[in-house]
């Protein structure tokens, strides 16, 4: 099995293909530190439309982006809401999904025609070293069927799809577990959207300080 941060020659090729695949509208699955995920150019809305089919996901529920660094954010997101720079400091890169004021050039079918979009920063080395060739924002939405459990390594995604995804990057099994923890804040205050690695009180207790 690969070490978690480390690169084979294999996972290097599939980092040049994957970027390739990318541009052409394709859809990859790649690594992360909670399971695999599906990335594709949220900016195609032909891609991001694959993205519902291959998963069989209802259309109402939105798609999770990555960025590769803070400024990044600025192609997505309206405003920065105070009480997050705290927590972007914190735990970022890391697992820890916040829910943002999107801009009206996003796409409805990443927020699922909420008005906000789900963004984190990976801490993954695989997902680093796409980002440093890709250079845009990458749809991260977990590899697995609506409703199944997500893939913790290339076998179980496979066993979803197959040959119908357009590359599979390789970085040996995740560390799994759970899944980002997700929050939103709304009206003056936090909101526990999904528990995941990092526990509500511990993001609560960081914003305090």
């Amino acid at each position: 099995m690969k070490t978690y941060d480390s690169f084979s020659p294999k996972t290097l090729h599939n980092i040049e293909v994957a970027v390739r695949v990318l541009a052409e509208g394709g859809v990859i699955s790649f690594p992360t530190e909670t399971y695999y995920g599906l990335g594709v150019d949220p900016f195609n809305s032909d891609a991001v439309d694959r993205l519902f089919l291959l998963k069989k996901r209802e259309r109402s529920k939105p798609i999770l982006v990555l960025v590769s660094d803070i400024a990044m954010l600025d192609l997505l997101v309206d405003n920065i809401p105070e009480p997050y720079h705290n927590l972007m400091e914190t735990f970022w890169p890391g697992p820890l999904t916040l829910i943002f004021p999107a801009k009206k050039s996003v796409s409805p079918s990443l927020t699922g025609e909420t008005g906000t979009v789900g963004i984190r920063i990976s801490s993954n080395p695989i997902v680093k070293e796409i980002f440093r060739k890709w250079r845009k924002p990458l749809t991260a939405t977990s590899a697995n069927l609506s409703n199944l459990s997500p893939a913790k390594n290339t076998t179980e995604v496979a066993s979803y799809f197959g040959s119908r995804i357009d590359c599979l990057v390789d970085g040996g099994d995740s560390p799994a577990g759970l899944c980002s923890s997700i929050i939103a804040f709304q009206d003056g205050r936090f909101i526990e959207v999904r528990k995941g690695q990092i526990p509500f009180a511990k993001l609560i207790e960081k914003t305090l300080k």
